[in-house]
């Protein structure tokens, strides 16, 4: 089994900055992408920020040159640093992982989600 664990969110005022960290735990053989989405209130689950194995990362084109994703392999780990934040990016964000299990399981991809941290920019 997976887990996945957030944490960092918070409320920050608008042009504040935040720090969210993902921490991959379980059996896991390869960590192929880590990263966030995110959910506001009456919207849908969107893409915030990911990265793959080989360290491509695929931003949202609304946080581009403000938010900025990391991982530390050796500890199965993201990082999400969030500079100039503006109230449109209040949300609930969620880590996501797409994983490789070890024998007999490693036949295909499989993908979790963390709980949920809630970031609450003010304005």
């Amino acid at each position: 089994q997976v887990q996945l664990v957030e944490s960092g969110g918070g409320l920050v005022q608008a042009g504040g900055s935040l720090r969210l960290s993902c921490v991959a735990s379980g059996t896991i053989d390869s960590l192929n992408a880590i990263g966030w989405y995110r959910q506001a209130p009456g919207k849908q689950r969107e893409l915030v920020a990911i990265i793959s194995f080989d360290g491509r990362r695929t931003y949202a084109d609304s946080v581009k040159g403000r938010l900025t994703i990391s991982r530390d392999r050796a500890k199965n780990t993201a990082y999400l640093e969030m500079n100039s934040l503006k109230p449109e990016d209040t949300a609930v964000y969620y880590c996501n992982a797409k994983v490789i299990l070890p024998p007999p399981l490693a036949d295909r991809e499989y993908e979790y989600w963390g709980q949920g941290t809630q970031v609450t920019v003010s304005s």
